[in-house]
């Protein structure tokens, strides 16, 4: 019986350590990208911050849809943008869970712009921005 409450005890404690673990990485994100994001600029050939956008990193798997995580020039999270083929817009794809495994974030406003394609996804596409600060901070931090 001491056994099994030992166990118990030891699984419990896994558990917790897990949770706040879990906690801490999701936190984390609004200062690093996680470990599976890398710089899109070490992917394709663009440069390390992007005007309007910031640094941007992708988990390479989610391409070219996304999410990309924008960090300012001081290394906070401002955006989450999403990279959406046309193609895909007019097949009716749909795109139900692409930022679940990113947390709890507070969007302030979403911006809905067409690019006719760049490096990395050449093809037509629509950038689904979603800014985590204000227009007025939006547009004098990332300029």
């Amino acid at each position: 019986m001491k056994r099994i409450h030992q166990l118990l005890v030891a699984g419990f404690a896994a558990l917790c350590l897990a949770l706040v673990t879990g906690a801490a990485v999701a936190a984390d994100i609004h200062t690093k990208a996680p470990a599976n994001f890398k710089k899109v600029s070490t992917l394709v050939k663009l440069p390390d911050y992007l005007p309007g956008l910031g640094v941007l990193y992708v988990d390479p798997s989610t391409l070219p849809v996304g999410p990309f995580l924008g960090y300012d020039k001081k290394g906070h999270l401002v955006n989450v943008t999403y990279m959406v083929p046309l193609k895909d817009l007019e097949s009716h794809k749909n795109f139900e869970t692409l930022g679940n495994k990113l947390g709890d974030l507070k969007i302030n406003h979403t911006d809905f712009i067409y690019n006719p394609g760049h490096p990395g996804v050449e093809e037509p596409h629509y950038h689904v921005i979603e800014w985590l600060v204000t227009k007025q901070r939006q547009d004098a931090d990332l300029k």
